[in-house]
């Protein structure tokens, strides 16, 4: 699934697309960070965040894939 970045760059938007959330959110935090880019969002197709809500978000989907995971039986996992 592909994430969309936007920012605001005096009076403009600029916009950049990314394979992996990882790449987005790294993006996102450059621009931030070192370009001071304002208005930073993050679409994943669904919603848009702010950098800061995308990282929660993200951080919480990890979570609730590794509870999956270690709750999947023994032999589902290909063991």
């Amino acid at each position: 699934m592909p994430f969309l970045l936007q920012a605001s760059v005096d009076d403009h938007v600029l916009t950049a697309t990314f394979e992996t959330a990882k790449q987005a959110f790294a993006k996102a935090v450059e621009w931030h960070a070192v370009e001071r880019f304002t208005n930073i969002s993050i679409h994943d197709g669904a919603k848009s965040y702010l950098i800061d809500e995308f990282s929660s978000f993200m951080a919480l989907r990890d979570i609730a894939n590794t509870v999956e995971a270690d709750e999947t039986p023994p032999l589902e996992r290909g063991r």
